[in-house]
């Protein structure tokens, strides 16, 4: 059984930091894209960052470049997402997404197949 489960979200100021975990059991072996996507209310569920678990190459939502870094902990079957220099529209639900297998797309919603519940990410101004 696939199991995603995030942790790590919050309430920040604007400016402030957030290190988001993702911790996937159960997940196949070519799983080749791991993902964090986020959905504000009234909006639909953007992509912000993702990884090809093999090669380790990362993709970023232009919005978040040079701000968010999204890594993986093999070992510990553990994605993570540092998010710095946090700015309000940056509010949403935060979900961990994962591949089960074969062509994939780091951005690319519709490839994903297992995801998480979810944490919320609050910056204040």
């Amino acid at each position: 059984q696939v199991q995603v489960r995030e942790s790590g979200g919050g309430s920040v100021q604007a400016g402030g930091s957030l290190r988001l975990s993702c911790a996937a059991s159960g997940v196949p072996t070519n799983t080749y894209c791991m993902g964090w996507f986020r959905q504000a209310p009234e909006k639909e569920r953007e992509a912000v960052a993702g990884i090809y678990t093999i090669s380790g190459r990362t993709d970023y939502a232009d919005s978040v470049k040079d701000r968010f870094t999204i890594s993986q902990d093999n070992a510990k079957n553990t994605l993570y997402l540092q998010m710095n220099r946090l700015k309000p529209d940056a509010t949403a639900m935060y979900y961990c997404a994962a591949t089960r297998g074969g062509p994939c797309r780091p951005l690319g919603v519709s490839y994903y197949n297992y995801w998480g519940q979810g944490t919320q990410v609050t910056v204040s101004s």
